[in-house]
């Protein structure tokens, strides 16, 4: 059996020393659609070294060596077709905001496998550490069609959560360009399903297709722009599925939904005069205080987004994102 989920459960973690620098994130950060219009201040915090800051979901490729999608094929018990395996979701959890330059260990492990019947689905996890400690964890969501069927553990359903049923709080558009699939496998996914028309074409898709990855950067770019005013260090986590395929050249469509009671990510008035507020008959302690401001800096929100590719009617293309904001 090409799958033995037993075995790629309990092989011990694969740990490797990764290392990145300004022209690592300046690179990711064009091959996600960064630098236009190039001398707009706004894309020069992702394109100059001067100014530059880095975007969370970079981590998905720091270091350059293989992706998550392809390092869980790799694993103990793992020997599928790359043709048959599809990116089916992606998630990242921010320990620290992640500097420009860094030398950190990762070390990545199966933690589920999940028999779908005609279908199965690994989870691949990694934490990354620097010397001053924990500074991220991801997870990719592996779907490998034919390879179900042994009788294993179903696992959580994949169908992601519909978007709100209300209008959108905020809606942008980005073009994208015709080489920015080329563009982004510099970051070190050469997956030959984004790039050889013939690859692609065995792979059932008409022509190649974007890497998830890339729209899942582009996505994440287009929400910290809009509603956090370009501040990456805002972001604590990030999740989404991939709902349908992305073509270069189109143009996705990111819909936003804003949790109740803020505007802008900014913070809720009703938080604010509640923290500020005090009584004579019953006046906290400077202890006390300090507690619950420390508690209420640490509060987090949770903004709710939808991709699709204008060009085919809006085809989904990311579903159940989310996005979890200081």
């Amino acid at each position: 059996m090409p799958i033995d989920a037993a075995g790629a459960l309990a092989a011990a973690p694969r740990v490797r020393e990764i290392a990145w620098n300004h022209k690592d994130v300046q690179l990711y950060h064009l091959g996600i659609g960064a630098g236009r219009p190039a001398t707009d201040p706004a894309e020069l915090r992702y394109t100059l070294e001067s100014r530059l800051h880095v975007l969370p979901s970079f981590a998905a490729v720091a270091g350059g060596g293989t992706p998550g999608v392809i390092g869980a094929l790799s694993a103990p018990g793992v020997d599928v077709d790359l043709a048959h395996v599809l990116h089916g979701g992606q998630s990242l959890r921010l320990h620290r905001p992640v500097p420009v330059r860094g030398r950190a260990s990762a070390a990545s492990r199966v933690v589920a496998v999940y028999d779908k019947g005609t279908a199965a689905v690994l989870v691949l996890r990694t934490d990354v550490s620097d010397a001053d400690g924990p500074l991220w964890t991801d997870e990719a969501e592996v779907f490998v069609r034919g390879e179900g069927g042994w009788g294993g553990e179903r696992g959580p359903s994949g169908r992601p959560s519909p978007p709100p049923a209300e209008p959108p709080d905020h809606v942008v558009e980005r073009a994208l360009r015709e080489d920015q699939a080329l563009l982004y496998r510099l970051s070190g996914d050469w997956n030959p399903l984004h790039a050889d028309p013939e690859f692609a074409a065995r792979a059932g898709f008409e022509r190649p297709v974007l890497h998830g990855l890339c729209t899942y950067g582009a996505t994440l770019k287009a929400v910290v722009d809009t509603l956090l005013d370009g501040d990456v260090t805002r972001v604590r986590e990030y999740r989404t599925r991939f709902a349908g395929v992305v073509y270069p050249g189109e143009t996705l469509r990111v819909r936003m939904w804003l949790p109740a009671g803020s505007e802008n990510g900014g913070p809720d008035e009703t938080d604010e005069s509640s923290k500020n507020r005090e009584t004579s008959k019953n006046r906290e302690t400077k202890e006390a205080k300090e507690a619950k401001e420390t508690k209420e800096t640490q509060k987090t929100k949770e903004a709710r987004v939808a991709v699709s590719a204008v060009e085919r009617d809006d085809a989904p293309a990311l579903a159940g994102t989310v996005v979890r904001y200081a």
